[in-house]
């Protein structure tokens, strides 16, 4: 877990003193917890000291994952979860209490690490140190060594000093490697023969950013050439290991439904979530077919061959999404969104055969992932407009922003759609069913992985069997990568339909609650304030129905993973 972008620690300090009325009067108390129950500050006091304790203690500089020092963090998860209980929400509005779910939702989140993910101990992919690409959702999708280098965060160009903070993080890599080697005693068999594709893909980044950086940094090209060899080094390592492996990677079902209900807030089990994705895709599939024959006559397709071609279709899709917004009244305009979109355009990629899943869909229309770029708008919103809430403003670990997340950029492809995105582009509705499948068609190779059904080449192969058009080889490497960060983190790879069809729950509902008498920007608007939270508990906050959360509030059994 990547804790980079948390508040800043002084803010420990001013919100403990605020939980008295007499500190009240002589510190100068944060704007956001002005006016609140003295119980609520005392929340969000707590919440950033557990962040804190979230991050490992150091040895040596070095982020420890020794056996003894998790079994001690493990020890003193019992002492938080009594401390977060003994706070009295009693009287709270809706939306304290939200916070108050998001904080217990964290420490479930720890509890699954330790007693089921285990990933310092199973997975070495854990102990990935560099990434030179950013992340469209707020936090690194994934469990992550704390410290890990998120290149993306610093300003560019970049400037000595930040070369130099990256120089001197780069160099603890060997030493955490090192240490690496004697936590990883796990059997997961998957786990570890794909943790060697991404050490090799490490090593691989590692090398043309040391290129990139050598004529302004120098110091930091050679950082990262080190660091190159010793990620190969570790890569060799695994190879040396994985053939002695021969253990289960996923998690089971039960496990899996624990995470889904206690961690990301979800009113599903696995077997709910595995009837919930076989219609998606079902109806993804035969809606596709409905297009096609309504398209029958239409041209084959054009697809964009050029660096020209692509950054005119880009700008113009681009351009043709902010006026539906704005013409359909959508979505309330603000300077940011705009920039926000065009930053993310991305570049053209010459290929002699099938490019990656998305490029295949984007050279036919680019329409379609811009709408998915709903997340850039989303993080725009996170920095220029951060929510009140400390605690809501950064970002959450575990992954449970998922849902939300990335239920809302699926899901804005459809909605959108539907309120009339693609006239004049018919084609590229044919594109947005092709989309869904193949996120309802991975969501089942996920599930079934996690149900002990299938390995991780299994997975692979349903996801590649329910993808039309042939678009999603098995051994290609779009769906190689993510169903194995989907092995890694349960719940995530579903987490795009399920959320999804969450989004959609709660439109229906507002709208009913309405009598039919809404506004679509409305609704938008009040959804994007409430943050990037869990979608139960956005419902609850809009409607007033708290059922969603109290599902996945009932009692499911959780059992400890070897």
């Amino acid at each position: 877990m990547n804790l980079k972008r948390i508040t800043p620690i002084f803010l420990i300090i001013l919100l403990i003193s605020a939980c008295t009325q007499q500190e009240q009067d002589s510190v100068a108390v944060p704007e956001e917890i002005k006016n609140v129950p003295a119980t609520y500050q005392e929340l969000q006091a707590f919440f950033l000291e557990w962040r804190e304790f979230l991050r490992p203690d150091e040895v040596n500089g070095i982020p420890d994952y020794s056996d003894e020092a998790m079994a001690q963090q493990y020890d003193e998860l019992s002492d938080w979860k009594n401390r977060l209980d003994a706070i009295d929400t009693a009287g709270w509005p809706v939306a304290h209490q939200v916070d108050w779910f998001l904080v217990w939702a964290e420490m479930n989140g720890l509890e699954f690490a330790h007693r089921v993910k285990k990933p310092w101990k199973r997975d070495p992919s854990f102990y990935v140190w560099f990434f030179s690409y950013p992340t469209d959702v707020p936090e690194r999708e994934a469990s992550n060594a704390w410290g890990a280098v998120e290149y993306d965060y610093y300003p560019k160009p970049l400037s000595a000093e930040d070369a130099d903070k990256i120089s001197h993080q780069l160099r603890k890599a060997p030493a955490l490697w090192e240490q690496a080697r004697k936590n990883l005693t796990g059997n997961a068999r998957d786990l570890w023969v794909l943790s060697e594709r991404s050490f090799r893909d490490q090593s691989a980044d590692l090398e043309q950013f040391s290129a990139l950086m050598q004529s302004e940094h120098p110091d930091l090209a050679a950082a990262a050439l080190e660091v190159r060899d010793a990620s190969e080094d570790f890569a060799d390592w695994i190879a040396s290991q994985s053939s002695q492996k021969t253990g289960q990677s996923g998690v089971g079902k039960a496990n899996y439904s624990w995470n889904l209900k206690k961690v990301h807030l979800l009113p599903y089990t696995w077997e709910e979530e595995l009837t919930l994705i076989e219609r998606e895709l079902s109806r993804a599939h035969s809606s596709l077919r409905l297009e096609e024959n309504r398209n029958r006559n239409l041209p084959g397709w054009e697809k964009i061959d050029s660096p020209e071609a692509y950054d005119k279709a880009v700008k113009e899709a681009i351009d043709d999404m902010m006026s539906f917004f704005e013409k359909e009244e959508i979505l309330t305009i603000v300077p940011n969104m705009d920039p926000a979109l065009r930053e993310r355009a991305g570049t053209f990629v010459e290929s002699d055969g099938l490019r990656g899943f998305f490029d295949e869909v984007i050279y036919r229309d680019p329409m379609t992932m811009r709408a998915h770029h709903y997340h850039w708008l989303d993080l725009a919103r996170m920095r220029d407009e951060p929510h009140p809430s400390i605690i809501r403003s950064t970002p959450l670990q575990f992954n449970i922003f998922d849902g939300r997340a990335e239920g809302m950029a699926t899901g804005a492809e459809e909605m959108f759609m539907h309120a009339g995105l693609y006239e004049g582009r018919p084609r590229g509705r044919e594109l947005v069913w092709v989309m869904l499948a193949q996120r309802a068609a991975r969501a089942l190779g996920a599930l079934h992985q996690h149900g002990l059904l299938t390995d991780f080449d299994g997975a692979t192969q349903i996801a590649s069997k329910y993808t039309p058009w042939g678009l999603l080889p098995a051994d290609g490497g779009t769906i190689q990568v993510e169903e194995h960060f989907y092995l890694t983190q349960p719940a995530y790879g579903t987490s795009y339909v399920i959320g999804k069809i969450e989004i959609e729950k709660l439109l229906a509902e507002y709208a009913r609650q309405r009598e039919g008498q809404y506004s679509l920007r409305e609704f938008f608007d009040e959804f994007n304030s409430k943050g990037v939270i869990p979608v139960s508990l956005i419902y609850w906050e809009m409607t007033g129905d708290r059922s969603m959360l109290d599902k996945a509030l009932t009692e499911s059994k959780l059992e400890d993973l070897e």
